[in-house]
């Protein structure tokens, strides 16, 4: 890959991953209230784990919503700048969602056509939505074989992990699963490239770290205030009783 194509991807990588992401995360903060979370969860995994201070339970629902939320977010992200990238070197383009079911990522290599369903990691579902990726490949592969010639090869990409046995069949239908360096090979044609964009990544996570860890911090002491004032004895200790009917009290008609 020329100098210039990968200066252009880490361009990218800033403007169109980095950036978002944070901004998305700071947005949610912002706007993120104890009851949003605190509903949501298990009562009975926090008394398990044996939690004792409101700042503990605070800050361990907190980073499980947010791990939650930055899975999908960071993903979708992810999944632009391969389809950016593959646009780049092979003139890859988007399928189009509607017409094209499970898959993500249309293009054309060494006389073949490829279409790519995308996911961020190697174990992202149960049998049954692996099958129904599958028959989804199959519908696209017909959709396509009326505007190419070409032989129709399915991929199940994701972005990160391993497998060592990419070629699949479910049924009579073969497809291939490449993970980490074999995905980002495949779309970028370079061995290293799933090394290579690790650079720009920290370079512009390092920059926006600072701000978002402030409001972080600041976050963690609101809640831990509000959950002080709802969900504490008058003697400072968690009332375990209070949170689980406010999590799954029915409510009074």
């Amino acid at each position: 890959m020329k100098k210039q194509d990968l200066e252009e991807i880490q361009v990218f990588i800033s403007t169109s991953v980095i950036a978002p992401f944070y901004n998305i995360r700071l947005e949610k903060l912002s706007t993120l209230h104890l009851d949003n979370i605190l509903k949501r969860k298990n009562p009975y995994l926090f008394k398990a784990k044996n939690i004792q201070t409101a700042e503990e339970l605070v800050k361990y629902i907190l980073d499980a919503f947010l791990s939650s939320q930055e899975e999908t977010i960071f993903g979708n992200l992810m999944e632009n700048l391969a389809v950016h990238v593959c646009k780049m070197v092979y003139g890859g383009h988007k399928a189009e969602q509607g017409k094209y079911k499970s898959v993500d990522l249309i293009f054309e290599k060494e006389g073949k056509t490829f279409i790519v369903g995308i996911k961020s990691g190697p174990v992202w579902g149960n049998k049954d939505q692996v099958d129904k990726m599958v028959s989804n490949f199959i519908v696209a592969k017909n959709l396509l074989k009326s505007f190419t010639p070409n032989k129709i090869i399915a991929v199940n990409g994701c972005m990160y992990g391993k497998d060592n046995s990419p070629s699949k069949r479910t049924g009579k239908e073969q497809y291939y699963k490449y993970c980490g360096q074999e995905f980002w090979n495949l779309i970028s044609g370079e061995e290293d490239f799933y090394q290579q964009i690790v650079i720009p990544i920290d370079k512009e996570a390092k920059m926006r770290d600072e701000s978002f860890k402030k409001m972080y911090f600041a976050k963690i002491n609101e809640l831990t205030k509000d959950f002080s004032n709802g969900f504490l004895t008058e003697n400072g200790q968690i009332n375990w009783e209070e949170i689980v009917d406010f999590v799954s009290k029915k409510n009074n008609t």
